[in-house]
């Protein structure tokens, strides 16, 4: 018997059994979409973390924060500075493998950002350069960001993102077009400051569709309070939020303005919040940090009171998270998997019991005990391999359910890959679930078998 009349049996036998096929198969059907279902959603997971990371400034992206020194330099606990202008500058002169450095000054204590009557939340005011632009990879869509004169003089000018402009002068969603506040004046604890730009809103690829779907929609009437959109938490955790939140300022501006004098010499606190340092290239990240390292060592005088923060801490973290998530879920789908395999096997062992008969008449003509373990295998894998396609039909149908009972923060993503190992699973179980019943119907004797009522 040859390939094509093996296949074309087993094809008859499922016809003949259509509703015991179908039930058979659906244990196949479920684990393979499911298995699809689960791979979108850890890849769609996964490309919003990676966004997210991009969005922050990428992987050659460093921060260096004060922290507190070593136990064994406590005795040197006066004479830490922390991380101050002087370190910006000697990185700039003697770390070339830096490319970019850029300092962040924060107000201490609460703030308060106002327009009239109107305050936002939460605000992320930070005093910095105009570096800050390619270091956070910032937009400035409208306007234009501070330049080296704005911050020499310490003028009182920001660049806002979009919740600001949207909490402080109303948001596009509520009074139907967009609200570019260039030229405004906006109060921070007391102190007037013009807008003289503003950042292009940062949001996840899924909130973008949803935002432009949104938009194409007939309006309704809202009889609710209003809701925003557009700097939420959501497509890349707290990272977009954090940006459309931001309020920028020149960093002289910042310390003169709102770090108190202190002390008897009268000068404000130059103690920098943090500053961010960004390398040529990833594949130099050991070597620049050694070479930062050292430059800082010697600015502090030898007292470690500063620490690195790198994004590959975060993309490790990254990779663990999406590495469970696919081990957990491509566990629980191999076992809805194998549960169709049994229920494959189970029904083949029935088939066989029916057909004892018909193998023991092939037998008796002629047939080897290879064509009759073929023969059984064969049924075996088809109604595998049939199963394994209806699966990826129904896995879209699979993902779309799951996102629309609940929706995820990205757009689950199928891809190519998942759906082949998928269906080579499928038939891999198809064989496996058909070898004790191949095994059975071969060795079955001719005598015996023609003696089977």
């Amino acid at each position: 018997m040859n390939l094509w009349s093996a296949i074309s049996i087993g094809l008859k036998e499922i016809w003949s059994h259509k509703f015991r096929s179908l039930l058979t198969m659906l244990g196949i059907i479920l684990g393979v979409s499911s298995l699809i279902a689960m791979s979108a959603l850890v890849q769609g997971m996964e490309n919003g973390m990676k966004e997210a990371l991009i969005a922050i400034g990428g992987m050659e992206k460093v921060r260096i924060e004060t922290q507190d020194i070593p136990a064994n330099q406590a005795h040197l606990t006066d004479d830490a500075v922390g991380c101050t202008i002087d370190d910006v500058y000697a990185l700039e002169r003697s770390a070339p493998l830096v490319k970019e450095v850029t300092p962040e000054m924060r107000p201490p204590g609460y703030y308060r950002v106002t327009h009239g009557a109107k305050m936002p939340d939460w605000v992320n005011l930070v005093g910095t350069w105009p570096s800050a632009l390619d270091m956070n990879d910032h937009v400035v869509q409208y306007g234009r960001m501070f330049n080296e004169i704005d911050d020499e003089a310490a003028r009182n000018v920001c660049v806002i993102g979009t919740y600001i402009r949207d909490e402080l002068f109303g948001a596009p969603e509520e009074v139907g077009h967009e609200i570019i506040p260039l030229g405004e004046t906006i109060n921070i604890n007391g102190e007037p400051f013009r807008i003289i730009g503003m950042f292009q809103r940062y949001e996840s690829e899924q909130d973008r569709k949803e935002r432009e779907l949104t938009k194409e929609q007939p309006k309704t009437v809202q009889t609710g309070p209003a809701r925003r959109r557009g700097h939420n938490h959501k497509g890349g955790g707290f990272v977009y939020g954090w940006k459309n939140r931001t309020i920028y300022i020149p960093l002289n501006t910042m310390w003169l303005r709102f770090r108190a004098a202190t002390g008897t010499n009268s000068v404000p606190d130059p103690h920098l919040s943090a500053l961010n340092i960004k390398v040529a290239s990833f594949d130099k990240l050991e070597p620049a940090l050694e070479q930062a390292r050292n430059v800082l060592m010697s600015t502090h005088k030898g007292i470690e009171d500063f620490a690195f923060r790198t994004q590959e801490d975060w993309a490790e973290n990254i990779q663990t998270a999406i590495r469970n998530a696919r081990l957990s879920g491509g566990f629980i789908a191999a076992i809805s998997l194998l549960v169709g395999g049994i229920g494959i096997m189970n029904i083949m062992l029935a088939s066989i019991t029916e057909r004892i008969r018909e193998i023991g008449i092939r037998k008796a003509i002629g047939a080897t005990y290879a064509g009759i373990f073929i023969q059984i295998l064969i049924e075996s894998l088809v109604i595998a391999v049939l199963g394994g396609l209806a699966g990826l039909a129904s896995s879209y149908a699979l993902v779309h359910l799951l996102q629309a009972m609940s929706p995820t923060e990205n757009t689950p993503v199928i891809t190519v890959t998942a759906m082949l190992v998928a269906f080579l699973f499928s038939a891999a179980v198809g064989v496996l679930a058909g070898l004790i019943p191949a095994f059975k119907a071969a060795r079955l004797d001719p005598i015996q078998a023609l003696r089977y009522d």
